[in-house]
């Protein structure tokens, strides 16, 4: 068949319905908390899977059935990629509880370049996996739309490469208490005051939260990259526990991550403290 092995039924249960969980609560939360954001990044995401680990099952008992392996060529290889932009965003938001003036870029700039990054990456991959899955279903060879889903794949690591470099300078310089400018209003003036009393427990959690997020998405970015350049019938993309775990799996953790510690338990409370989001045109009032 055309995954050169059969995929595991049990499996692709466990992951449809782990998908299906996260899914439906980030869209709880997302209307709870009015973060409206989260329905382009998080919920994109788990839908993407949840048709991805689908067609995975249905391939479980039809494994030469062409379509639905074609559907989660493109749903697993772009699913993921939105979910990143979510970090984008929340780092927006700690950016301007903890002081813009500690950081390199405005918070806003962050989300427009980042998220900017991530719709051509998620677009090349797209177009990519369309491409690949064409060729499949024609019976040609699929490497073309492999090598324009790398170049997407590329792009996104990038992207999350420089995001880490930005905000752990960011992080470093309010650490040491090295802003790049002096405190620009009374907003800033009173941020300089809350800073000698410590970051929030909450910013701290989120932090962490959002390093772990970053960190599985940057896993399953590297398998991909690997696979892909392993080739389409290398042994990398034949075998399935690879595909299970760094992919599969390292989303999985990412997802329920956002859902765990997510913005609106440990973000918005400190945003009312601060400051107000309520002109940022993805967050609605909370």
């Amino acid at each position: 068949g055309p995954y050169n092995y059969v995929p595991s039924r049990d499996v692709s249960i466990a992951f449809v319905t782990l998908f299906a969980i996260s899914t439906l609560a980030h869209i709880v939360q997302a209307v709870r908390f009015r973060m409206w954001w989260l329905f382009p990044t998080a919920v994109f995401c788990g839908v993407s899977e949840l048709v991805g680990w689908s067609a995975r099952l249905y391939s479980s008992s039809h494994p030469r059935a062409l379509v639905p392996f074609e559907v989660q060529i493109s749903a697993t290889i772009t699913g993921p990629t939105p979910l990143i932009a979510a970090n984008f965003v929340i780092l927006e938001y700690i950016i301007k509880a903890l002081g813009p003036r500690y950081s390199r870029l405005s918070p806003k700039m962050y989300t427009i370049l980042f998220c900017s990054s991530d719709a051509i990456s998620l677009t090349i991959q797209g177009v990519g996996g369309a491409l690949a899955a064409m060729a499949a279903g024609n019976g040609k060879n699929p490497t073309t739309g492999g090598n324009v889903i790398l170049i997407g794949i590329i792009m996104q690591m990038v992207a999350i490469t420089l995001f880490v470099i930005f905000s752990s300078e960011f992080l470093l310089r309010y650490a040491y208490d090295q802003p790049l400018k002096p405190p620009a209003d009374d907003l800033e003036r009173h941020q300089s005051i809350a800073y000698k009393l410590g970051m929030d427990p909450r910013i701290k959690i989120s932090l962490y939260a959002m390093g772990f997020n970053t960190t599985c998405l940057f896993i399953r970015a590297v398998y991909r990259t690997v696979e892909l350049i392993d080739g389409w019938n290398g042994r990398i993309i034949s075998t399935q526990l690879y595909f299970n775990v760094l992919d599969g799996g390292m989303v999985v953790l990412a997802i329920f991550t956002l859902n765990i510690f997510h913005p609106g338990f440990l973000i918005l409370p400190i945003r009312h403290r601060f400051y107000s989001l309520d002109a940022t045109p993805w967050c609605g009032k909370a």
